[in-house]
């Protein structure tokens, strides 16, 4: 069969691409925006990508065309196809029947830690020799691409919120029915669909309904929005984890909710902590002690929420632990770029304030003041560029020593504004060049520069380097 994937240089529907791919198909798509490292990906496995939306993309003749959530009426591609009742499909929709059906599905939602979660909870099943498929949103460095079908019954899925597409308005984890769910956090984000916190919260108590009696809920104790949809009505058991707590405590949440998880940081920036488990009417607790690279308390709060899903999945605690010890991230998550005269470039997923702020403050513990932190940040999600967020941005990046803003063309966000107000000394720029002058002008050995945003940013990251090179 041959598929067209509209929009299919993003991170879910690219991922699509090669599951397809990996069933046999023919497949071709086409975007307006494409940069690594999905177009990389998309390129090594030998997927036509059209530059652009022409109508005459489909001259080809696809059998199906699967549509991303991005693209909506007025798109040539899409009108074309519905002209011409060309069969379609949204990207989840298309998932669900085609390879999650009969799967134990494991998926991981929530407004922040998702890729990185779905990340360590696929790398911890192979690792265990459970041979998983996966659709993770980013690049695993433990494996070669973002997606594949697997060998077992096992999928861990990335389990967004955001609609599936323009003719299928339900966030996308609804198709995808897994057995184990963990929700991670939420807060509000997708300004661009969701008008408040209340209508992000009934699209997971829609996820809530659909979850087997015989699954599992993991969450963080304390997560007030999500124990508002918890308390909605729930039919799944719930696992909760909370962090730093002392064992009495820990065994009264166990005896009320049969099973309770405890974080207990060691190092300070995040690189070793113990997962405890808690068991009602038992003595002392279960535990598992993981040294890893990855630094920061987010993360902590990912990687104990994947060990619980496969444990869930017979994983025992021991081998999770060491599996991710040899976990190695996800690229675009706090991946170094390059180094240039001690001066270190970084390349950053963050683009809400909580991963903002979570990723300085783990950058921030790891180096522990030497060096400066300098934050290039790009508001690029509908969501920062409606300005919803300017009341809570400097507050994010109180961990940076020096903080940089690119001022996008229609844009409501007013970074100069941001600037004038900051305690932290700031500055806001009209373009790349700018800010990779003044970096370059400004920058010295032992700087640490993350630059955070959920595009392209002008390939930023590789102009930099090549200035500080000289």
């Amino acid at each position: 069969m041959h598929l067209h994937i509209i929009g299919i240089c993003g991170a879910f529907m690219g991922s699509l691409a090669l599951l397809a791919r990996q069933f046999g198909h023919r497949v071709s798509g086409c975007d307006a925006n494409t940069y690594p490292p999905m177009s990389t990906q998309l390129e090594d496995c030998g997927i036509e990508v059209l530059e652009g939306y022409l109508p005459e993309h489909l001259d080809q003749t696809p059998e199906l065309v699967l549509v991303g959530n991005t693209i909506s009426r007025g798109n040539p591609v899409l009108e074309r196809a519905l002209d011409e009742g060309v069969p379609y499909i949204s990207g989840p929709q298309w998932l669900a029947q085609f390879v999650l059906r009969d799967k134990w599905v494991l998926g991981v939602a929530g407004t922040h830690g998702k890729t990185s979660t779905s990340a360590m909870l696929a790398w911890i099943l192979e690792y265990a020799g459970r041979k998983p498929g996966f659709l993770i949103g980013g690049v695993s460095n433990n494996f070669p691409v973002s997606a594949r079908l697997g060998e077992s019954e096992f999928f861990v899925v990335e389990a967004d919120e955001y609609d599936s597409a323009f003719c299928d308005k339900r966030s996308k984890f609804i198709h995808y029915a897994p057995r184990t769910a963990i929700l991670n956090n939420l807060e509000f984000d997708h300004a661009d669909i969701f008008d408040d916190l209340a209508a992000i919260q009934r699209q997971f108590h829609h996820l809530l309904r659909i979850l087997p009696g015989n699954g599992r809920i993991i969450l963080p104790l304390g997560e007030s929005a999500l124990d508002a949809v918890i308390e909605q009505g729930c039919w799944t058991p719930v696992q909760r984890i909370g962090m730093a707590l002392e064992s009495k405590e820990c065994s009264r949440l166990a005896s009320e909710n049969g099973v309770f998880w405890n974080i207990r940081p060691g190092a300070e920036d995040g690189s070793e902590f113990k997962l405890e488990q808690y068991r009602a009417r038992t003595g002392e607790p279960a535990v598992a002690a993981v040294a890893w690279d990855q630094a920061g308390r987010h993360n902590l709060w990912n990687a104990a929420a994947a060990m619980i899903a496969a444990e869930h999945a017979g994983v025992e605690l021991s081998a999770a632990a060491q599996a991710l010890g040899q976990f190695r991230g996800v690229k675009r998550r706090m991946e170094l770029r390059g180094t240039v005269g001690g001066i270190a470039v970084y390349d950053d997923f963050a683009h809400h304030p909580t991963a903002i702020a979570t990723t300085l403050q783990g950058l921030s513990a790891k180096h522990n003041g030497s060096g400066r932190i300098i934050a290039v940040i790009e508001p690029r999600s509908n969501t920062m560029k409606a300005g919803v967020h300017q009341h809570v941005l400097n507050e994010s990046v109180a961990a940076a020593d020096q903080v940089v803003w690119f001022q996008p063309q229609d844009c409501d966000l007013d970074c100069a504004a941001l600037a004038a107000a900051a305690k932290t000394p700031s500055r806001a720029f009209r373009s790349v060049d700018a800010i990779i002058d003044f970096l370059a002008a400004t920058a010295r050995a032992g700087d640490h520069i993350v630059i955070m945003s959920n595009g392209g940013f002008g390939g930023i990251h590789e102009k930099l380097l090549q200035k500080l090179c000289g």
